[in-house]
Order: structure tokens, then C-alpha cells, then sequence
């Protein structure tokens, strides 16, 4: 007879707490509170087409690292490899990324490839 309340207060809260479990889409219906602030999430080097119109084939690293600041990942595997990748995620909305690779050849730069290339003179 004692062991009925303490089961029901068991079912009771089982019950209860199985309402805060999180749904089973992986989390692509997450809870929005109306009214609630979210930041603005940026990741990685700013890159700009100003920036990337200053690039000139035969700049040194050093003077690409100038114009464009360091780069996100130097290629362990490829020394001659610089890439570049911004990613800007306004509260609440859509992501929006950018990249851009930077080859050189000899310390000099040969190649911009990327969302923004430099625009012709």
C-alpha cells in the first residue's frame, strides 16, 4: 500500500519529464523564443573585394599577408597553398561563407581562386 504514491510520483515525473526530451529531426526544429536576441556569428579572416583587387601576381608572401592578414589554414602538405574562409551568420539567419585560395610559386603569388577574384584593369 506505502509503495503506490512513491510509484505514482514516479509515472508522474517520468511522464513530465519526458516533455523537455529534445525532438528526433537532429535539432533542425529548434525551440525560438519570440523576441529573443541573437548575435551575429562571424568566423574566420574578413575578405573583401577591395582586399582581393590589391593582389597582384609576383607579390611576395609577405605582402599578400599584408593585404589579405594571415591566412585561415597554411596546407601542411602544400606550402604554396593559402586559404582564406569567412563565414558570417546574422542572428537567427542564413549562413553566408566566402573563400579564397592564394597559390604561389617560388614565394611569389601566381593564382587567386575563389568566391572574389581581382577585377581586370
Amino acid at each position: 500500500m506505502q509503495k503506490t504514491p512513491a510509484l505514482t510520483a514516479a509515472l508522474l515525473s517520468a511522464a513530465l519529464l519526458a516533455g523537455c526530451a529534445s525532438s528526433t529531426d537532429s535539432g533542425s526544429r529548434l525551440i525560438s523564443f519570440p523576441g529573443a536576441y541573437k548575435i551575429d556569428i562571424q568566423q574566420g579572416t574578413v575578405i573583401t573585394q577591395e582586399m582581393v583587387d590589391q593582389l597582384r601576381p609576383g607579390m611576395t608572401r609577405s605582402q599578400v599577408q599584408y593585404v589579405m592578414g594571415s591566412p585561415l589554414l597554411e596546407d601542411a602538405f602544400d606550402r604554396d597553398r593559402w586559404d582564406y574562409v569567412y563565414s558570417m551568420q546574422p542572428g537567427g539567419g542564413k549562413r553566408t561563407q566566402q573563400t579564397l585560395t592564394i597559390f604561389f610559386k617560388d614565394d611569389k603569388l601566381v593564382s587567386v581562386q575563389g568566391d572574389l577574384r581581382p577585377t581586370p584593369q
